[in-house]
C-alpha cells in the first residue's frame, strides 16, 4: 500500500525563503548546455529539471522562493514566468528571480555563498527565520519541512541533507563524518581519499547540497566570508569547513524525508550532471516500476503547461504501423507510421514513416525523417533528422559528426545537423 505524506505546514515553514542556485551551466552535459543553463534542461518529458526543488518547496508548504541565476538564463527565466507566476504576492507567497546584477562589487558570482551574498539585501527585507539552500539540477521528491523539524529540534545552526553514496563517487561530494547523534564533526569538499561510514567502508556519507540554516547565524557567515581574501565564497569549499568546528552543524539523513521513491527502494536521487547519467534516468521512467514515481498525486511535480492535443498514432499497415511500446509519449507528437521503443518523446515530436527511434530520449520539436534508425540518442530540442539518417549502429561512424559519450549515448545538437537555430549573424 502507498504510503500517505502529509504536507507540512507550520510556522516553519511559513518563516522559512528558500534560495535555489541556479546559475551552473552543467557543463559535463556537453552541447546540451551550450544554449541553457543545467536546472533548465527538459526532464521526464514535460518538466524541466528545476521544476523539482521548486515543487517540493511547494508541497513543503514553503511558498517564498528566491531563484538565484547566472549562466545563459533566457531558458531558464521564460519557464518560471510562464509557468511558476501562479502564486499570490497578496498571501506574501513568491517565486522570485534574482539574476546576476552586481548589487554589491562589479563581479559576477564568484561561488556559492557569494551568490546567496549579492542578494543579502533582498533576503534580509523578507524577515526570515530560516533559509534554506537548494540547488537547481538535481532530480528528487523531499519534504524540506521534515528537515526544518529536525534542524530545530535538534538546536542547530547549520543542517546538511546528505546520502550515503559508493566511496568511488564520493570523491564528487563534500564527505562528511558525524557523531553519534548526527553532529557534523568534519567536513571535506571532493576529496581525494573518502573517508567511510563506520561499518560500512564501501560507502561515505555525502552532502546533497541542501543546507538549511538560522537566518541570521546566514547573514554573519556570509558577511565574514566576503571579508576573507582567502576565501573562495563557495559554501562546500569555505564556509562550511570554517563553522563545522565552531557551531553546532547537524547532518540530516535524506531517507527521513525522501518521497515517491518506489517500496523498499533506495531514496531516489540523481544528479543528471552527465550525458550517461541524464540518458539513464530519463530511460528508467519508461520501465514497468521506474525508481520515481511521477504519478504520486500526493507529491506532484507542477511545470508550465503548454496546450498541446494528445498524442496521436497513425497508420496501421503491415510495414507501416505508428507504434510506442514501453515508452512514454507527450501531448503533441504524432507517431505516424513509425516505431517507437523504449523512448522518452517531450512535447511535439513527429517520427515520420518507416521511422525506428529505439532507447532514446527525444527532447521538443524535433522532427524524425522517414526511414530513419534512432538507437540509444539523446536529440537536443528542435533538431530535423533527415530522412534516412542511421545512429546508435556505427559508433565510429557517429563521432564524425555526433558528440558519442563513454557508454554509448549518441547525442545530437541542430549544430550538429547544420541546423543553427542560434545565429548570432
Amino acid at each position: 500500500m502507498q504510503k500517505e505524506y502529509p504536507r507540512f505546514v507550520s510556522l516553519l515553514t511559513k518563516n522559512t525563503v528558500a534560495l535555489i542556485l541556479a546559475g551552473g551551466r552543467g557543463s559535463r552535459l556537453k552541447a546540451l548546455t551550450d544554449w541553457r543553463a543545467k536546472p533548465a534542461v527538459p526532464f521526464a518529458g514535460k518538466f524541466r529539471i528545476i521544476d523539482f526543488p521548486l515543487s517540493n518547496c511547494l508541497n513543503s508548504g514553503i511558498r517564498r522562493i528566491g531563484v538565484i541565476t547566472q549562466y545563459k538564463a533566457h531558458s531558464l527565466l521564460q519557464h518560471l514566468s510562464r509557468g511558476w507566476g501562479f502564486l499570490r504576492g497578496e498571501f506574501n507567497e513568491f517565486v522570485e528571480l534574482m539574476p546576476a546584477q552586481q548589487r554589491i562589487e562589479d563581479n559576477w558570482y564568484k561561488g556559492t555563498a557569494d551568490a546567496v551574498f549579492q542578494n543579502m539585501d533582498i533576503l534580509r527585507s523578507y524577515d526570515p527565520s530560516y533559509v534554506v539552500i537548494l540547488a537547481g539540477d538535481h532530480i528528487y521528491k523531499m519534504d524540506y519541512g521534515e528537515m526544518l523539524a529536525y534542524h530545530a529540534s535538534s538546536a542547530a545552526d547549520m543542517t546538511v541533507a546528505c546520502l550515503e553514496v559508493p566511496v568511488d563517487e564520493a570523491k564528487a561530494f563534500g564527505v562528511m563524518s558525524v557523531d553519534a547523534s548526527q553532529r557534523v564533526t568534519a567536513f571535506h569538499e571532493k576529496p581525494e581519499n573518502p573517508q567511510s561510514v563506520p561499518g560500512r567502508p564501501d560507502h561515505a556519507l555525502a552532502s546533497m547540497g541542501i543546507y538549511v540554516f538560522n537566518a541570521d547565524f546566514l547573514f554573519e557567515q556570509l558577511i565574514r566570508d566576503a571579508d576573507d581574501p582567502q576565501s573562495s565564497n563557495d559554501f562546500g569549499k569555505d564556509i562550511i569547513p570554517y563553522i563545522v568546528s565552531r557551531y553546532r552543524v547537524f547532518a540530516h539523513k535524506f531517507s527521513d524525508s525522501c518521497v515517491g521513491s518506489q517500496q523498499g527502494a533506495e531514496p531516489y536521487w540523481r544528479d543528471v550532471g552527465t550525458v550517461d547519467a541524464y540518458w539513464e534516468a530519463n530511460i528508467d521512467l519508461t520501465k514497468v516500476v521506474p525508481d520515481l514515481n511521477l504519478y504520486d498525486d500526493t507529491w506532484p511535480i507542477w511545470t508550465y503547461q503548454a496546450q498541446l492535443p494528445p498524442a496521436k498514432f497513425i497508420f496501421d499497415d503491415a510495414d507501416r504501423r505508428g507504434a510506442a511500446i514501453d515508452s512514454m509519449v507527450s501531448g503533441g507528437c504524432i507517431i505516424s507510421g513509425a516505431t517507437v521503443r523504449r523512448s522518452m518523446l517531450f512535447s511535439n515530436v513527429h517520427v515520420h514513416s518507416y521511422a525506428e527511434v529505439t532507447d532514446s530520449v527525444i527532447l521538443p520539436n524535433v522532427e524524425v525523417g522517414r526511414n530513419a534508425v534512432l538507437r540509444k540518442v539523446v536529440v537536443d530540442k528542435g533538431c530535423k533528422i533527415p530522412e534516412g539518417l542511421v545512429v546508435g549502429v556505427d559508433r565510429q561512424k557517429d563521432e564524425e559528426r555526433f558528440y558519442v559519450s563513454e557508454k554509448g549515448v549518441t547525442l545530437i545538437t541542430p549544430e550538429m545537423l547544420g541546423q543553427n537555430m542560434h545565429q548570432i549573424r
